[in-house]
């Protein structure tokens, strides 16, 4: 996998640092290291990392609710990234630029954007402004935004797994996956050649579990979620 995960205080796999706003800070609570975004605890509560905004161009695949997908966005905003969604239900992603308030002469933030599911102009990403794109167009999203450049990411929601959707899992750097029904679990366990166990155990994730996959990494967590991103999206949960 080369999305590094690592436990938090490893010297292994740093991020680099990117800069917000102070009142961004406080607004979305930050929740990243040194420019990695925390993802939840392990199963001994040790804070679990993952180095998404980086110098190579970087696809995620989410399966599961609206939840997580708003989650990874609002830590991505919180450690300085530009945050595009394109998405069919613009509704469901105000949230995003509510947290991230007005500029001082009262207009939205232009760190979030809410986008229709066509193609646009997108920022340029840097080092210094890191892009995450969120693909929000279904179980077989188009690839309107793949990632050609360095420290751009796109992210794709999969609220299910769908056998269309085998392509985009298989050339993701990282997969987050979220309790799967029986059928569902069988067909991940056909596109990434999942043992029994490991399809069973996809099956039985609590609402606020995950299963973090990639190249020889299965990593399961805990989601957790600040008071303020609480706040802001409500208890965790398996899906919207």
């Amino acid at each position: 996998m080369s999305t590094r995960m690592r436990d938090a205080g490893q010297n292994a796999g740093v991020a680099p640092e990117f800069t917000v706003d102070p009142a961004m800070l406080d607004a979305i609570s930050p929740s990243g290291d040194r420019g990695g975004i925390v993802l939840g605890s392990g199963l001994k509560g040790e804070p679990l990392t993952i180095s998404a905004l980086r110098s190579t161009p970087t696809r995620i695949v989410l399966v599961g609710g609206l939840y997580l997908a708003r989650q990874v966005a609002l830590r991505a905003m919180a450690v300085g990234a530009w945050v595009v969604v394109a998405t069919g239900r613009p509704a469901a992603w105000q949230v995003l630029p509510q947290a991230a308030g007005n500029q001082p002469n009262g207009r939205p933030s232009p760190l979030v954007q809410i986008r229709r599911l066509s193609p646009v102009d997108l920022p340029r990403p840097s080092e210094d402004a890191p892009l995450l794109v969120v693909t929000d167009g279904g179980p077989t999203p188009q690839d309107l935004f793949p990632p050609r450049s360095p420290w751009q990411t796109t992210v794709y929601v999969l609220p299910y797994l769908h056998p269309q959707a085998g392509a985009t899992a298989n050339a993701a750097d990282l997969v987050l996956m979220q309790r799967l029904p029986p059928g569902q679990a069988e067909l991940a366990a056909r596109i990434w050649r999942l043992p029994p166990q490991m399809m069973k155990q996809l099956t039985t994730l609590k609402d606020d579990q995950v299963v973090a996959l990639g190249r020889n990494l299965w990593r399961p967590l805990r989601l957790v979620t600040t008071a303020k991103e609480q706040q802001i999206l409500g208890p965790v949960r398996r899906g919207d």
